[in-house]
């Protein structure tokens, strides 16, 4: 049993906070399943067809796993935006609360009548997260915002893999989770912004732009000295050693000494304490500029050994190593079950289904997973009706509509 399911949760720090999630895919509901962690009421509003996401990844029971962990905690409403009365809604539900998370493309919602100014005008202390591909101005700011797409124009698509092959992505989406965790971010802090002016504002977080800020050491190495970064595969250029080293038994340890106290150590314990005086090695500016001639030490005692000998070795000797991790090396590992970083959610359908962990951990206020992702519409008419007051018949009348839909309501009527 996991704690989430074994202990009340405590109140998350944005308990009281009420967001409206029209987001899709990734990037913007990945940054409201964040302030949902921490305690703020997410009601996500989908279309009756179902949100992208949901025919994302693996599939068990006719559900989607990737859904259940990224609309966990959140309320899910169906209400069809390409309606007047849908938008109707919508717009009353932003009205009444503190925030706003939405990722279509600039000018969709303005167009819909649920711009920012429209809504701020009745409710002025309205955050709005904004994450889209390229910023809400700017000449790509009519571009769709594909993740993949705006990590090939960040640059940080160009840096990675190995230099003699076409830079590779990594097997997830990565531009639209670091997009999500800095619209999260932007939003903690214009809310902090608010209880200071009592106003709320415009966090306007792009894809392109939160991958380019990891490029962070490559800029200035341009504009002073024309370097242009390129792929060094699992070198980190000018760092050594850091890398992945091959084993005996055909494994690889990633092993992380570039300090020099740490080298030093790593030198000793490799019996190679001859290269703490080697003035290609001495200093790591120097190891950095003999980068080959280190790596070629370090693989010469790894290749030597098995994996576990080296990792063992490397832990007595205080120097950060590990073997690359699969997934199920994850689910086996003590560390990761102690800090509560695997945690089982129950589902109707799934039964116990593990997701990730909460990220970051507090002390006082800490996040929890409240419940996995629900079907399509799950919460439309209780939703509607306590926040709304519409009644029973309300609710019903709109569904034969085609305005709302939930899995307790009939469908929409034929020639409506």
């Amino acid at each position: 049993m996991s704690q989430a399911q074994t202990e009340t949760p405590k109140p998350g720090p944005l308990t009281g906070l009420r967001a409206i999630e029209l987001g899709s895919t990734v990037a913007g509901p990945f940054c409201a399943r964040l302030l949902a962690d921490f305690g703020c009421d997410v009601i996500k509003v989908e279309q009756a067809e179902g949100d992208a996401v949901r025919s994302l990844g693996h599939r068990h029971k006719g559900r989607s796993l990737y859904n259940a962990s990224i609309q966990r905690g959140k309320q899910i409403v169906s209400i069809n935006l390409r309606t007047e009365e849908g938008r109707s809604l919508v717009r009353q539900l932003c009205e009444s609360a503190d925030i706003v998370v939405e990722n279509f493309r600039p000018g969709t919602l303005e167009n819909w009548g649920l711009g920012y100014d429209t809504l701020s005008a009745a409710n002025p202390g309205l955050v709005m997260v904004r994450v889209s591909g390229f910023g809400q101005v700017g000449p790509y700011s009519h571009r769709g915002g594909y993740g993949i797409v705006c990590e090939a124009i960040s640059g940080l698509r160009e840096i990675n893999g190995e230099p003699d092959r076409p830079p590779p992505r990594a097997a997830t989406p990565l531009t639209d989770y670091i997009a999500g965790v800095y619209g999260a971010f932007g939003t903690v802090m214009a809310i902090l912004e608010r209880h200071r002016t009592g106003r709320g504002q415009v966090v306007d977080s792009a894809l392109y732009e939160g991958s380019f800020s990891f490029m962070e050491p490559h800029i200035p190495a341009f504009q002073q000295l024309g370097i242009v970064a390129e792929r060094a595969g699992s070198h980190l250029p000018g760092n050594a050693p850091n890398s992945i080293y091959p084993t005996r038994d055909g494994g690889y340890v990633l092993i992380a000494a570039a300090a020099d106290a740490v080298f030093n150590r790593l030198a000793q314990a490799m019996g190679r304490a001859d290269m703490i005086e080697d003035p290609r090695f001495a200093t790591s500016i120097a190891r950095g500029q003999n980068m080959e001639a280190c790596d070629d030490a370090v693989n010469a005692w790894t290749i030597e050994r098995d994996m576990i000998a080296v990792e063992q070795a490397m832990d007595e000797a205080k120097v950060p190593a590990a073997r690359i991790y699969t997934v199920a090396d994850i689910f086996a590992d003590p560390h990761y079950k102690a800090r509560d970083m695997l945690v089982d959610v129950e589902d109707e359908v799934l039964g116990p289904v593990t997701m990730a962990g909460v990220v970051p951990k507090l002390s006082e206020s800490p996040g929890s997973i409240r419940w996995a992702g629900r079907d399509t519409g799950a919460d439309t008419s209780r939703v509607l009706s306590e926040e709304l007051g519409l009644s029973a018949a309300d609710v019903v009348a709109l569904a034969k509509a085609g305005v709302v839909a939930g899995p307790d309501l009939p469908a929409k009527d034929a020639g409506v």
